[in-house]
């Protein structure tokens, strides 16, 4: 495995520092993790502890939908309901764009890598989830993500959301909108204790 996969699947945090602040060694804990199946596009982590400062979502995407790739769906709390907002920053290479929406049913933190997507490309993305049991602000989420289709399309995005909604997320849902997780899916939570 790769040190990029296996630093995913092991939780090695301080790598990471860049984008979330350091704590003290051992400031990350492993929450929970979760690999697609082949039959369902839906993982969700529920029951999640109050325990942390923060959330982290480490992920390794792929899917098996008809084209190059497929947006990724956060929601909390099995909120369905148009409470979320989603922007994004991105550029393949040759052109830089921008993305937003209000009143979404979901927030936007990366791609998916499709079916007709060369063998074994995937896509990555890390996103951090602000004061997760607050309930006395809105929930924000920022992410960056990156994924190369067929070596020649690629692109990296810097996305950020809102959760409308002051209740403790104590459940997460990353989803596709009609496809499924393949089984190189990898999905893991992190709590992040704090300096």
């Amino acid at each position: 495995m790769s040190p990029i996969l296996q630093s995913l699947a092991n939780g090695s945090a301080r790598g990471y520092g860049a984008f979330v602040p350091l704590g003290a060694a051992g400031a990350f804990e492993s929450i929970a993790s979760a690999s697609g199946t082949g039959s369902s596009g839906s993982i969700t982590f529920s029951s999640i502890p109050s325990t942390y400062q923060h959330l982290q979502i480490r992920g390794i995407f792929r899917c098996d939908k008809a084209s190059n790739r497929e947006e990724i769906r956060i929601r909390f709390n099995s909120d369905t309901a148009t409470n979320y907002a989603k922007h994004q920053l991105g550029g393949d290479g040759s052109s830089v764009f921008t993305d937003s929406g209000v009143s979404t049913t979901f927030i936007f933190p990366g791609n998916a890598a499709a079916a007709t997507t060369t063998a074994n490309i995937i896509g990555v993305s890390i996103i951090d989830i602000q004061d997760y049991k607050s309930t006395s602000k809105y929930k924000t989420v920022r992410s960056l993500a990156g994924l190369d289709q067929n070596n020649s399309a690629g692109q990296i995005n810097l996305c950020s959301g809102l959760w409308m909604n002051t209740a403790a997320i104590t459940s997460i849902e990353v989803s596709l909108f009609s496809d499924n997780w393949t089984t190189q899916t990898q999905i893991a939570l992190y709590g992040i204790k704090g300096a």
